[in-house]
C-alpha cells in the first residue's frame, strides 16, 4: 500500500484466542516489563487521530495508511465501551486509510457502528487464518461481513491451508502468508506458503509472502532465519502477486 503510515494503539493488551495466539509478541515485548498483557486498557494515544499540532494541523497528515490497534483486537470485548469513539474517529478522518487484524471476526456485527451499511471507504478490516481449523471457522463468516476492503492474513502461518475455492470473486483484495517469529516458535513451511499462493494466482487474488518466520523448512531442510532477515528472505523469493485488476496492498 502507497504512501505514508502511522500507529494508532487506542487500547492495549488482549486475551490469547486461538492457536496463533500462543506465542504472542504483545506477550512477550510486555513479559520482558513484567507487564500483564491480558489487561485491556486505554491509551493515551486513544484520540490520535484527532490530535492536533499546534499550528492546528494533525498529528497524523492527510493520505497515511493508519495501522490500528496492533497491540490488541479492535474487536475484543473489554474494549466495548470505547469502539464507537474509535468508529467516529474513523468516520471524521476520511483523509486517512485505517487497517486492524482480527482474529474475533465473529463478533463484528455486533461492533459496528450505526452507519456503518456495507462499510467505511477508508477502513481495510483483515482476518487471520492461521490454520485448516481457523479458514473453516472464520472464512464464512468474513467472507459474508460488509466490508469494503478484506484481506486474509496467514500469519503465523501453521500448517497448510485449502481455501476451498473460496477466494474467488473479487471479494478478496489480499492474502498475506507468514511464518512465526521468536525463539519458542513453530516451523513455517515452505511448501504451504507455496500452495496458499498458487491459490491466489487461480482466483486472481493478490500475495504477499511477508516473512519467512524464525523457522523455515524448504525443500526438507529447516533453517533458523534471524529476526531480522526474516522479511529479506521472504522478498528474496520473489514469489509475491498482484491481481490483475487490484494494486499491491501490504499492510
Amino acid at each position: 500500500m502507497s504512501g505514508k503510515a502511522s500507529i494508532w494503539n487506542p487500547w492495549h493488551g488482549c486475551h490469547k484466542w486461538s492457536a496463533g495466539c500462543r506465542h504472542c509478541y504483545v506477550y512477550r515485548s510486555d513479559g520482558k516489563y513484567g507487564k500483564d498483557s491480558s489487561v485491556v486498557t486505554k491509551t493515551a494515544k486513544f484520540d490520535l487521530p484527532l490530535q492536533q499540532k499546534k499550528n492546528k494541523e494533525y498529528k497524523i497528515p492527510s493520505g497515511n495508511l493508519v495501522y490500528t490497534c496492533f497491540t490488541s483486537d479492535f474487536l475484543v470485548e473489554d474494549a466495548d465501551e470505547w469502539r464507537s469513539e474509535a468508529w467516529e474517529m474513523m468516520r471524521i478522518r476520511q483523509d486517512l486509510r485505517f487497517l486492524f487484524i482480527t482474529k474475533r471476526i465473529d463478533r463484528l456485527a455486533e461492533c459496528l457502528p450505526a452507519d456503518w451499511g456495507d462499510g467505511y471507504d477508508n477502513v481495510t478490516i483483515c482476518c487471520t487464518m492461521e490454520n485448516q481449523d481457523r479458514v473453516n471457522h472464520r472464512l464464512p463468516i468474513y467472507k459474508a461481513a460488509p466490508i469494503k476492503h478484506k484481506i486474509i492474513i496467514c500469519e503465523p502461518l501453521l500448517g497448510p491451508i485449502d481455501f476451498g475455492g473460496e477466494l474467488s470473486g473479487g471479494w478478496v483484495e489480499q492474502v498475506v502468508a507468514g511464518g512465526e517469529s521468536g525463539r519458542e516458535v513453530r516451523v513455517c513451511n515452505y511448501d504451504w506458503v507455496l500452495d496458499i499462493r498458487r491459490q491466489c494466482l487461480e482466483a486472481d487474488v493478490s500475495f504477499w509472502f511477508k516473512q519467512t518466520g524464525t523457522y523455515f523448512l524448504k525443500d526438507g531442510q529447516q533453517y533458523k532465519i534471524a529476526r531480522q532477515y526474516q522479511h529479506a528472505q521472504a522478498r528474496k523469493a520473489a514469489i509475491n502477486h498482484t491481481s490483475s485488476h487490484q494494486s499491491e496492498l501490504e499492510p
